[in-house]
């Protein structure tokens, strides 16, 4: 049984650190640090509302820190068909350290992220990911859609 547990806003600084992991996976290391402190201010207020639209799970590594997380929202878009709420849940944070890999941790993670969106009647789910870990969200129901995606940095 994998101990995994909602994160609180004390796992601030350690979801940012894995979400650098993470970050590192898809681009490689970025000298640039100055984002975190926002990042860390911004997650250990959100996390503190527990009844919010953000939630993380995370596992712990033996000894301190955190191994593993997956961190998501609750977003509201129109509603439409397969979808008439309009709830849309969005996972963009799934990460776990390089020496902590392929004990389940991530799956873990997501599960517990998955019944979080449930439990709000969440009743689609969106994320992007690596090639690498396509299986693992493949195995968990999710599928490859034909949105492509397309960003505006303002």
């Amino acid at each position: 049984m994998i101990p995994l547990r909602r994160a609180t806003p004390e796992d601030a600084e350690e979801l940012v650190r894995l979400r650098t992991v993470m970050q590192e996976c898809f681009s490689g290391p970025d000298p640039d640090t100055d984002w975190q402190p926002g990042a860390v201010a911004t997650l250990r207020r959100r996390l503190a509302v527990t009844d919010g639209n953000l939630a993380a799970y995370v596992v712990e590594r033996p000894g301190g820190g955190l191994a593993a997380c997956a961190v998501g929202t609750v977003e509201y878009r129109i509603g439409g068909p397969g979808n008439p709420r309009g709830s849309t849940g969005y996972v963009f944070s799934v990460a776990t350290d390089a020496d902590m890999r392929r004990r389940g941790f991530s799956r873990a993670c997501m599960e517990g992220l998955l019944g979080w969106f449930r439990d709000r009647g969440v009743r689609r789910v969106d994320l992007r990911t690596s090639e690498e870990a396509e299986p693992l969200y493949t195995s968990l129901g999710f599928v490859r859609t034909p949105d492509p995606a397309m960003r505006l940095r303002c």
